[in-house]
């Protein structure tokens, strides 16, 4: 927050008390006119005039006391000039069918007038909060109501009701301004949830009969492993099933020739001390460092090498690419480290919260006190990468640069919410990120361990055919001809194949159904795995070619032990459109494959000379393969588009019983986000009974 904005704001007068004092003109208006003084209009317009006198100065106008002041000057030329006594004998209806039109006005021109009234008690990170903004238009509108039914109750009633009706109506409305700003912001974040919000209480003791668990788990990839993990630890009866014969989905690996390739996962943030990765070794009891090493990274950017192995080496290095900027970039980083920090900051349950869940386990008011007590990343939530890019930078090249990750989301700096583009991408600046050791399939496998080590089940080559469910609520799941039954199942297949293929259709709402088809899914990848004959440890583990739009992962130098002694294990990836491939026949698949493959080596050769003559090993993946693998659609790498645009589905399901833990699901694609949809759904299954240290 501006300090000094915050400052101003202590010295201000509360926003209920002040709207008192602008009502004070009208209270005096209208008893010195109910006793027919000719001082009930010289003394309000007095008034007015010393409410409006502070504003001049300061060039800060409340629409309420300049439209009195103007009210009351017209009403003393009436009086003083035209001899009219109308202003005088139908003050009540005259002033409240004024301050009707003033308030209806101000909703017109959407300059509500309480929101100048609400600046007051609010520092300024709210003012321009959809929420804010839109409070404080029910706010007015409810009192334009209440000035219309004053202006009414003039009309048809006489005294004293008039005075009394007119009165509790006001009272009513003052009330109404205090209590509601307290509760609105949890009424709207919860008014969708709460249509899922359903509890499933779970006897853990009670005896399991054959293929009858507490939770089932649907696919293992890390969200589901994660989830699992954690339930089995607490006692919960865990099954989880897997199509494949390995777990992991996307963070897997395969094995050619003695050469180890990850099948996409080569950079994962969550690592640092506050990470929810690192919550989640610690809470299992996994040795960090015998599963992650940190990665050595470069850019390569018109035609630049820039090493990023730590913040202070990347600050240096862009600062001397883009001297002009250099004040820019130490603002812009400090920044990002204050959001970043705010982000983090509870980790009560080892992950950062969607608001409903803030509301749902600490209540309205840390939802109504976050922005306050989070400034920095509340205003990164509120404007896109680029905006936040604008604030701080000219150079374009330069802003191009530091939307070189926004490869892991799949989005471009416009179409990306800033807090993502931090929490996804500049986070990788701040803390770097790491290489799965051994191997990505060695972290997934030390998630099964842990599983199969706390008496949960899984099995693999286990498709699941079918969600059953009975009366909105999950029964359990068939698997071909067998049936496996529980209370709870957690998709961690993605939100269209769970609502689509295997949930027959008419057990949803059609609006959802409708929801979940018209989502878009986010880009794939082009992936070729190597195996060379040469010796590459004078590279960096990552080089992101940003003037070629591709990137080089030396996996073997992350980890000496991915490739035989002397030799390198390579991956190449570039963004590929799933329907490229889908189209073709078998033949000119395998072509259209082989000639990416081709194009995509001859352009790492040109970081890595004589790339394509020490080949020993070489196999490719297209989006086409990833599908077939992971029942992705499209092959897609993070689930659902990831823009600004698009909004992922609840963790919670329309079938009572049924969650999702994903990149289907807040908050997204990647290793760090599936981990957080692990934790916050069995954090749920658990009713947030238990805590991170």
């Amino acid at each position: 927050m501006d300090m000094e904005g915050a400052k101003n704001n202590k010295k201000k007068i509360p926003g209920m008390v002040y709207i008192l004092f602008s009502f004070i003109p009208w209270i005096t208006y209208w008893i010195l006119c109910g006793m027919e003084s000719n001082f009930g209009l010289i003394i309000p317009l007095f008034i007015s005039f010393i409410l409006v006198i502070p504003q001049i100065y300061k060039r800060d106008f409340n629409i309420m006391d300049v439209f009195s002041l103007a009210y009351f000057i017209v009403a003393n030329l009436g009086f003083f000039i035209f001899k009219t006594q109308v202003f005088i004998e139908k003050s009540g209806f005259l002033g409240y069918i004024a301050l009707f039109f003033m308030s209806a006005l101000s909703l017109l021109i959407k300059q509500p007038y309480t929101l100048q009234v609400s600046k007051r008690d609010y520092p300024p990170i709210y003012w321009k909060d959809r929420f804010f903004i839109l409070i404080n238009n029910i706010i007015t509108l409810f009192w334009t109501i209440i000035y219309g039914l004053n202006a009414t109750i003039y009309l048809i009633f006489s005294m004293p009701l008039t005075v009394i009706f007119s009165n509790l109506l006001i009272v009513v409305g003052v009330l109404f301004s205090i209590v509601f700003p307290l509760k609105a912001p949890s009424f709207f974040t919860l008014k969708e949830f709460k249509k899922y919000d359903w509890r499933i209480g779970l006897n853990t003791e009670r005896q399991k009969g054959n293929n009858e668990y507490d939770v089932i788990i649907i696919g293992s990839g890390i969200g589901g492993l994660t989830c699992g993990a954690l339930l089995s630890k607490r006692g919960y009866k865990v099954l989880l099933l897997e199509q494949h014969y390995l777990v992991g989905g996307y963070c897997s690996s395969l094995r050619r020739n003695g050469f180890i390739f990850n099948t996409g996962v080569e950079d994962v943030s969550g690592l640092w001390e506050k990470g929810p990765i690192t919550y989640l070794l610690r809470e299992l009891k996994l040795n960090k460092e015998e599963l992650f090493v940190r990665n050595k990274t470069k850019f390569i950017f018109k035609g630049n090498e820039i090493e990023v192995n730590n913040l202070e080496e990347l600050i240096n290095s862009i600062s001397t690419l883009f001297p002009d900027e250099k004040e820019n970039i130490n603002a812009f980083f400090e920044e990002a480290k204050e959001a970043y920090a705010e982000c983090y900051k509870d980790t009560t349950y080892g992950t950062p919260l969607p608001a409903e869940i803030i509301v749902k386990v600490f209540g309205g008011g840390a939802l109504l006190d976050y922005p306050k007590n989070n400034p920095h990343f509340y205003d990164w939530m509120n404007k896109s990468f680029k905006q936040k890019l604008d604030e701080f930078f000219e150079n374009n090249d330069l802003k191009t640069l530091l939307s070189g990750l926004l490869g892991y989301l799949g989005t471009t700096p416009d179409k990306t919410v800033a807090s993502s583009a931090l929490t996804a991408t500049v986070s990788y600046f701040l803390y770097g990120g790491f290489f799965p050791k051994g191997g990505a399939q060695n972290f997934a496998d030390a998630l099964k361990k842990f599983i199969l080590d706390n008496k949960g089940t899984i099995l693999l080559n286990h498709k699941v055919d079918e969600i059953l469910v009975n009366n909105g609520a999950v029964e359990g799941v068939r698997v071909s001809d067998e049936i496996f039954k529980a209370p709870i199942v957690v998709a961690n297949a993605n939100a269209k194949t769970t609502f689509l293929e295997l949930i027959k259709e008419n057990t949803l709402p059609k609006e959802f159904i409708e929801y979940i088809k018209g989502l878009k899914m986010s880009p794939s990848v082009f992936m070729v795995f190597l195996g060379v004959d040469m010796d590459l440890s004078e590279y960096p583990t990552l080089i992101h070619h940003l003037d070629e739009g591709f990137g080089i992962v030396i996996n073997s130098n992350a980890d000496r032990n991915l490739a035989p002694k002397g030799k390198a294990s390579v991956t190449l990836l570039t963004s590929a459109n799933y329907y490229e491939f889908k189209e073709k026949e078998k033949q000119e698949y395998s072509k259209m494959k082989e000639d990416f493959a081709k194009k995509l080596i001859e352009k790492a050769e040109k970081v890595i000379p004589n790339l394509s003559k020490k080949i020993i090993v070489q196999d490719a993946a297209t989006p086409k393969t990833f599908k077939s693998y992971t029942s992705m659609p499209e092959g897609a790498i993070y689930s659902f588009d990831q823009s600004i645009e698009v909004k992922r589905p609840f963790f919670k399901t329309p079938i009572k019983g049924l969650y999702l833990a994903s990149a289907s699901t807040f908050p997204g694609g990647g290793i760090e986000a599936v981990v957080i949809s692990g934790m916050i759904c069995a954090n749920d299954i658990c009713n947030w009974r238990f805590r991170f240290q």
